[in-house]
């Protein structure tokens, strides 16, 4: 269950900027998840929840998972969604997008 390893590395990336912009809380957290990651969006944020019940800073947070859709390219010009053989020529086309799981925003309160 690689969801459990996904979801603390979320909360100590967000942990981590919340700290070093000296945040009081952590409203939101954004995460990419790639359609071809091989991860459960659900369950990396049951996890997360769990992870988190007993710190304050991010009481109340949301996650929002976004699943990425794969995007592919050929060296025959093909680029499209076709994930293991290339329409154009037959070929394994290279994953261009569709493999990530990343952080891509989180939303902190500070102080002024």
């Amino acid at each position: 269950m690689h969801e459990l390893s996904v979801a603390y590395d979320i909360y100590a990336t967000a942990k981590r900027a919340a700290q070093e912009h000296h945040a009081r809380q952590v409203s939101k957290v954004f995460v990419d998840i790639g359609e071809m990651a091989m991860i459960n969006p659900e369950q990396v944020e049951f996890l997360f929840h769990t992870i988190i019940e007993e710190d304050e800073v991010f009481a109340g947070v949301e996650l929002v998972c976004n699943v990425v859709s794969v995007l592919t390219r050929c060296s025959c010009g093909y680029e499209g969604d076709e994930r293991f053989v290339c329409p154009r020529c037959g070929s394994l086309p290279e994953m261009i997008r569709g493999r990530e799981v990343m952080v891509s925003n989180i939303e902190i309160e500070v102080d002024d």
